[in-house]
């Protein structure tokens, strides 16, 4: 199979083989290119990010992701505009990730679209399914979060450290826990810098 017809098969919800021979092929070509990557931020500080453009399907501008990335297979990633990701991101790929403009992500944060089958001779044969992950514009995961399948983030919200994320969280809120649930609007308040006239 190509590219496109994997992506097509991971990406349309139902179980598949995570073990099939030309994933696999797809997901050692990812750790390659992940790996060259991390030995330039680690050894130069530079941020080549022309080696992730050929892995993800869209990256924007000013986008700085530190060492040690990892990810799945790449082609389901797109991020947008002012995203800074630090230390340690792991995103499992098996389904569209998609990260907005202007999105900081704290260090050791995962993104996990991919789920094994609950049915235990399923999940032994290597069984696998997906569901994408969005992160809207404005979006501000704290350290140590983990987002699984199927969630979306709206946009201008911000997720505590350490929250495990299995529901979508509405734009303009403050959400943190396990599971994580919204706290509170973000408020005009909540800006130090904000000027008493705005």
């Amino acid at each position: 199979m190509n590219i496109s017809e994997i992506k097509r098969m991971i990406n349309s919800g139902k179980m598949y083989d995570d073990a099939a021979t030309d994933i696999s092929a797809l997901r050692t070509q990812a750790i390659s290119i992940c790996r060259k990557y991390n030995y330039k931020v680690n050894t130069n500080d530079e941020y080549d990010m022309s080696i992730l453009k050929g892995l993800f399907a869209e990256v924007g501008e000013n986008v700085y992701i530190e060492s040690d990335f990892r990810c799945e297979f790449g082609f389901n990633i797109s991020i947008g505009n002012e995203v800074y990701i630090n230390h340690d991101m792991i995103i499992l790929d098996c389904n569209e990730v998609k990260i907005g403009n202007n999105v900081f992500i704290g260090p050791r944060a995962g993104l996990y679209a991919a789920n094994h089958a609950e049915d235990p001779f399923e999940r032994a044969e290597k069984g696998v399914y997906s569901a994408p992950i969005i992160l809207q514009d404005n979006v501000w995961l704290g350290g140590d979060v983990k987002i699984t399948q199927g969630v979306t983030i709206g946009e201008n919200s911000i997720i505590g450290a350490g929250s495990v994320v299995t529901k979508d969280i509405p734009a303009n809120t403050i959400a943190a826990g396990v599971p994580c649930k919204v706290i509170r609007p973000i408020k005009k308040s909540d800006n130090p810098w904000r000027r008493p006239s705005e």
